[in-house]
């Protein structure tokens, strides 16, 4: 299913708008119907995990079919309205920027000798640490924000 990193974006992508789509729903629910159970909670969190993860992917991705700063960026900020990672996946797919294989040895091409491409090839050649290393991480950046507050409480008054 994700064999290539092009599978693995498309599926993040997707799991993102699906996680916007149930965050929007329960949003609905509470503020248009005073719904006060979990589905808000498990709707915000799910999107938020989903969020981070579509993040890292994007970037690691990014970074291994050679982007561009400005691709990678735009990729991110694809997460943050509503349903966008889909509209970017089709533009992505339209100039041919899904296709490629994992990188996981140096080439010899110049551009390999980054240290993020580096770290980005140790990643993948490493899956079980990497995905330990993000977990925890994300679990630290979920854990910070939960207790930040939500973002309407981050102003301090």
């Amino acid at each position: 299913m994700t064999r290539t990193p092009g599978s693995l974006y498309r599926v993040m992508a997707a799991a993102e708008m699906v996680t916007w789509t149930l965050l929007i729903i329960a949003m609905v629910a509470r503020y248009g119907f005073a719904y006060e159970g979990p589905l808000f909670f498990a709707a915000g969190l799910s999107h938020g995990i989903i969020f981070l993860a579509y993040c890292i992917t994007a970037v690691m991705v990014g970074i291994n079919l050679r982007w561009g700063l400005g691709t990678i960026t735009v990729a991110v900020l694809s997460a943050i309205p509503p349903w966008m990672t889909w509209p970017f996946d089709r533009w992505l797919e339209r100039r041919d920027k899904l296709r490629g294989e994992w990188r996981l040895e140096d080439s010899g091409d110049p551009r390999d000798q980054h240290w993020i491409d580096r770290v980005v090839r140790l990643g993948l050649r490493h899956p079980i640490w990497s995905f330990v290393l993000i977990v925890v991480g994300m679990a630290l950046a979920i854990s910070v924000l939960l207790m930040l507050g939500p973002p309407t409480e981050w102003g301090g008054a």
